[in-house]
C-alpha cells in the first residue's frame, strides 16, 4: 500500500499532516510506503519531533505550494512543482496508488482529473462526502467536483456512490435517491426528471426523488445531485452544525443551574457522543470518485486524526479494488442502454 500525501496542504500543514502520517505509519497495517510531499526542510523538522521514524515514510521535495486563494487552473500551470502536483505525479507514474490532500479542493480535483484522467466510461469525477443522519451515515455526491452535469453523469455518480457505500460503509444493498424539491416523480427540473428516468431504468436500487429532509432522517444511503447543489447542501449543513454548537454553548452558560447541567452532561459523555456522531474527521476526507488512482480530499482544517483516517480510507479503497469495481458497475449499467449518448 503506497500513498502520496500533500504535506503542505491545509490550514495546519505541515504539522498536523506529518503527525497524522506518523500515527498512520505506526498504527495501520499493510502500509508499504507513505510519501510526504512538500518542502523537505519543513517536513523533516516536523518529523524530528517524533524520534524514530517508521521506515515506510519517505520525504519527496516540492518547492511550491498552491494556496487556498490561488486559481486552480492558473496555479497548476504556474506551480508545476507544487506539493499537490508532485503527489499526483507519484500516482501517475505508478509509485503510489493513492493521494491525500487537505489543500485546495479545486486544485486537487483539477490535478487528478487532468493528470490521472478518469476511469473507463466515467465522464466526470464526483466528490463523495459521508454525512450523518438520525439512523446511519449516507453518501452525498457530487459535493462540488462537477457543477455542470448531464443526466447520464448523475447515473455515473449513483453507480460510484453505490460501490463506495458497499465497500467503505458496508451497506449490503444501498438505496439511492435523487435530490429534488419533492418526493413525487413529477417534481423537479427538466434535468432532474431526465435523470430520474435514467436511474429508474437502471439496475441500481433507486428509490426515487428525495428531499433535503429525507437525507438527515436517514431515508437513503446514497443521495445524488450535481456538484453545484451538493456543495450548497454540504456547506449549509456545516454552517448549521456550527451554529447549533454555538447556540448550545450560549444557552448552557446563561445560569448557574444550566452550567451545572452542562457539566453533568459533559461528564456523562453525552456531548462527546454527539460530537463523535457528527465529526467529519472520523471519515478522514471525501474521495474523488471516478479518477484513476484513489484520491482523498481532506477539509482545510484537517487535524492529525483526520489525516490518519484519510490514510486508513485510502488503504481500504486500494485493498477493495474500488476503482475496478466502479468501472465494472458503470460498464454493466451503460451496456444495458441506460441513457449514455
Amino acid at each position: 500500500m503506497r500513498i502520496a500525501i500533500d504535506a503542505m496542504g491545509g490550514d495546519f500543514a505541515p504539522r498536523e499532516i506529518v503527525k497524522g502520517a506518523v500515527e498512520a505509519a505506526r498504527g495501520l497495517s499493510g502500509i508499504e510506503k507513505l510519501f510526504l510531499v512538500g518542502d523537505e526542510t519543513a517536513v523533516r523538522a516536523e518529523l524530528a519531533l517524533y524520534g524514530d521514524i517508521p521506515e515506510c515514510i519517505e520525504v519527496r521535495h516540492a518547492s511550491q505550494v498552491i494556496e487556498m486563494d490561488d486559481s486552480p487552473a492558473l496555479a497548476l500551470r504556474r506551480k508545476k512543482d507544487s506539493s499537490i502536483m508532485q503527489a499526483v505525479n507519484l500516482v501517475k507514474e505508478g509509485e503510489a496508488g493513492a493521494i491525500f490532500s487537505a489543500g485546495s479542493t479545486g486544485a486537487a480535483v483539477a490535478a487528478c482529473t487532468l493528470r490521472l484522467r478518469t476511469l473507463e466510461n466515467v465522464d466526470r469525477p464526483a466528490i463523495a462526502t459521508i454525512m450523518p443522519s438520525l439512523k446511519k451515515p449516507f453518501v452525498l455526491l457530487d459535493a462540488g467536483a462537477t457543477t455542470d452535469c448531464t443526466a447520464a453523469m448523475l447515473v455515473e455518480f449513483a453507480a460510484m456512490g453505490d460501490i463506495y457505500s458497499k465497500k467503505i460503509l458496508n451497506v449490503e444493498k444501498p438505496t439511492i435517491g435523487l435530490l429534488s424539491i419533492g418526493g413525487e416523480d413529477a417534481k423537479g427540473s427538466k434535468f432532474t426528471k431526465e435523470a430520474f428516468q435514467l436511474l429508474e431504468n437502471s439496475k441500481l436500487n433507486f428509490i426515487g426523488n428525495v428531499e433535503s429532509r429525507d437525507l438527515f432522517e436517514g431515508n437513503v444511503d446514497v443521495a445524488v445531485c450535481d456538484g453545484f447543489i451538493g456543495n450548497i447542501v454540504l456547506k449549509t449543513s456545516e454552517s448549521v452544525s456550527h451554529a447549533m454548537g454555538q447556540w448550545l454553548k450560549e444557552s448552557f452558560s446563561k445560569s448557574l443551574a444550566r452550567k451545572l447541567g452542562a457539566a453533568i452532561l459533559k461528564a456523562s459523555g453525552a456531548f462527546q457522543e454527539i460530537k463523535d456522531r457528527v465529526d467529519p474527521e472520523a471519515y478522514g476526507g471525501a474521495p474523488l470518485l471516478g479518477a484513476k488512482g484513489v484520491c482523498i480530499i481532506g477539509h482545510g482544517s484537517s487535524s492529525s486524526y483526520a489525516v490518519f483516517n484519510a490514510i486508513r480510507v485510502a488503504r481500504t479503497a486500494i485493498e477493495q479494488g474500488l476503482n475496478h469495481l466502479i468501472e465494472e458497475e458503470i460498464n454493466e449499467i451503460f451496456d444495458g442502454g441506460d441513457g449514455r449518448e
